[in-house]
């Protein structure tokens, strides 16, 4: 049987091991490397493998797992953020699953000796630029968000954030000292033509997928990286005729997501405007710990995480919410692998669960049952061993 390649980011070629491993018959065999990380991350980690290798299981797939340290973790055990032991795991797998990263305990060090400093290390290796973070309101948490039932209801939006460009890694960068004697802090926003060309891409494709609206954010009023941006985006324009192209400053944006987020399909934009807006849009759903998030490049493994921090406060106490990573491993499953049918059954199973009444204390009302981290994952995994392959392939 072949697999098909995931249809979707049309644009990401796959790499031969990836090619391999779909074409394969009867049981597609892969390798994942789980990053579970610092805080709460292990904890949800725990929960969506076990969902991910029984989805699996249910669709003739098999994984192999291996689990490596990272961040904060990282940092106590061998005094970096990302061993060159983990960066060489996660590029010979197929994918990587990744729970979360920092701490208060980490917060004083240098910047190189920060948790944070391995994140943006393992996505320059892995070569992921285009992230992808859905914010839908799902029916049964209308009343979780904090914008009124009318606005929110209905809001499904998806943020293609550029990842590895822009000011986070521009030169040149650091501190020095003006003319008066004072201290400075700088940084650089630049982008290359290329560098634009293929996130929008990868923009267009996702909005061909979904409703066919594209709206592309910048400040391309001042800055001149922005301005560079638009013209590029402007440019591809018509070799998708049948995608609706929008324009608006980040500025603007940022506020239209609050006064009317249903107007938003596909939203594209730079790597700083991409992590600023992709959390207020988390927010519209009501829990930022039911969002899961893709990183992907044009071949190798993506990187699959949910967009909540590491949570310290309740770390250990059984309290975290694991759908969002959960539904992070359909992400896995449908962007970096293919396997739309094992990624169907872990999204039904998640829904299905929150039919059933049950939620962590995040997105708690009265009238629903409150239950932990463990217990979550357990009727998730109920809800997955009960289904039909009818009701899911249909």
């Amino acid at each position: 049987m072949h697999v098909q390649a995931n249809p979707l980011i049309k644009t990401l070629a796959l790499s031969p091991r990836r090619r391999l491993a779909r074409c394969s018959a009867a049981k597609r065999s892969y390798n994942v490397t789980l990053l579970p990380g610092d805080g709460i991350g292990p904890e949800v980690v725990a929960v969506a493998k076990d969902v991910l290798s029984l989805a699996g299981a249910l669709e003739g797939v098999e994984f192999r797992f291996q689990e490596k340290l990272m961040g904060g973790a990282a940092l106590d055990a061998y005094g970096v953020p990302l061993p060159e032991e983990t960066l060489t795991a996660a590029q010979a797998s197929d994918a990587v699953l990744l729970g979360a990263i920092g701490g208060y305990k980490w917060d004083n060090n240098e910047k190189h000796l920060k948790p944070e400093t391995g994140l943006l290390q393992i996505r320059a290796g892995l070569g992921v630029f285009a992230n992808l973070r859905p914010a839908a309101v799902l029916p049964q948490l209308v009343d979780a968000s904090t914008l009124k039932k009318e606005v929110a209801e209905g809001v499904d939006i998806m943020v293609v954030r550029e990842l590895t460009g822009g000011i986070y890694f521009g030169q040149p960068r650091g501190f020095g000292t003006n003319n008066k004697g004072e201290n400075t802090g700088f940084n650089t926003e630049v982008y290359s033509a290329s560098e634009v060309d293929r996130i929008a891409r990868v923009a267009f494709e996702v909005a061909r997928k979904r409703r066919g609206k594209l709206c592309s954010v910048d400040k391309a009023n001042v800055l001149e990286a922005s301005m560079l941006w638009r013209k590029r985006v402007t440019s591809l324009a018509s070799e998708f005729p049948d995608i609706e192209l929008s324009h608006m400053y980040v500025d603007n944006a940022a506020m239209q997501l609050i006064r009317n987020p249903k107007q938003f399909d596909t939203i594209v934009t730079n790597n700083i405007f991409g992590d600023i807006l992709s959390d207020e849009a988390s927010m519209l759903t009501g829990s930022i710990g039911m969002l899961p998030s893709a990183s992907v490049g044009e071949s190798g493994p993506g990187l699959f995480e949910p967009i909540h921090g590491s949570a310290p406060d309740i770390a250990g106490q059984d309290k975290a919410n694991p759908l969002a990573t959960i539904l992070s491993t359909a992400m896995l499953l449908r962007y970096g692998l293919g396997e739309e049918n094992a990624a169907k059954r872990v999204e039904a199973a998640v829904t299905e669960t929150l039919n059933n009444g049950f939620r962590t204390g995040d997105i708690y009302s009265p009238g629903t049952t409150l239950v932990g981290c463990k217990r979550m994952g357990e009727e998730v995994l109920k809800t997955v061993e009960s289904q039909s392959a009818v009701a899911v392939n249909s």
